[in-house]
């Protein structure tokens, strides 16, 4: 049974207090996070000092460093206030929840935001560093390698958070087979299909190169497979 029962009104002022609350971490994790800014420009230029032909970044506008570090510190204060993001989610959702549902909602926003990361991951060590030295070595004698760091780090940031959303693919297998949107049978019988159309997607949410899709299309293949099996979880434990 649901553990509580609340007005909309209610609902509406507690809801208004967590979003309040998620705010506020993430515009203090931002702060902080902006105190350590040259760190992470550091981290995320490292891959461009190990191609073949070297990469030179420039500034291009008097305030662009300074836009740039807390486009980063409002990057890291999100990334930094999920835990908290997340109890807020699981506090306001859970009383509404039958108690099979409380004890497996927790387990699959924790599993989306390691999903996440090991996609970020994936892109900055492996994708990252293949497209950088692929494309720097397209360059033609008398031309340098000289770029906007504003657009690179657009461009790497794209295909991070992009990757990311992309190896969301068995949480969200999970979710949708919960609820019966999704069957172990459907995925099997429509696996060209939902490929196909995964690669599009990513295709879109990461840089247009055909370097970076063509590598991450590998995972999302992988990523597929195991939705099935994912699926047949979901379907085993909500039909009991």
């Amino acid at each position: 049974m649901k553990t509580g029962e609340m007005s909309i009104f209610d609902h509406l002022e507690e809801l208004r207090w967590r979003i309040f609350k998620s705010l506020g971490s993430i515009f203090l994790f931002a702060i902080l996070t902006f105190n350590f800014a040259d760190t992470l420009v550091e981290l995320l230029i490292a891959p461009t000092k190990n191609i073949s032909q070297q990469l030179a970044l420039q500034v291009l506008t008097i305030q662009g460093m300074f836009v740039l570090k807390w486009n980063l510190a409002f990057i890291g204060g999100i990334i930094f206030s999920i835990p908290i993001i997340t109890i807020q989610l699981w506090k306001f959702i859970s009383p509404g929840l039958y108690q099979k549902e409380q004890k497996i909602l927790l387990p699959i926003i924790l599993s989306a935001f390691a999903c996440f990361i090991i996609g970020g991951v994936f892109a900055y060590k492996i994708i990252l560093p293949f497209s950088l030295d692929f494309f720097s070595s397209m360059i033609t004698a008398n031309i340098q390698n000289n770029f906007s760091i504003n657009y690179y780090f657009s461009f790497v940031l794209a295909l991070i958070l992009g990757s990311g959303l992309v190896f969301e693919l068995p949480v969200i297998s999970f979710l949708f087979s919960s609820i019966g949107l999704l069957t172990p049978d459907f995925l099997r019988k429509y696996r060209r299909e939902a490929i196909m159309i995964a690669v599009i997607l990513s295709a879109i949410i990461t840089p247009p190169d055909p370097i970076s899709l063509f590598i991450l299309a590998i995972p999302i293949c992988l990523l597929y497979e195991i939705s099935i099996f994912i699926s047949m979880l979901a379907n085993k434990i909500f039909k009991n």
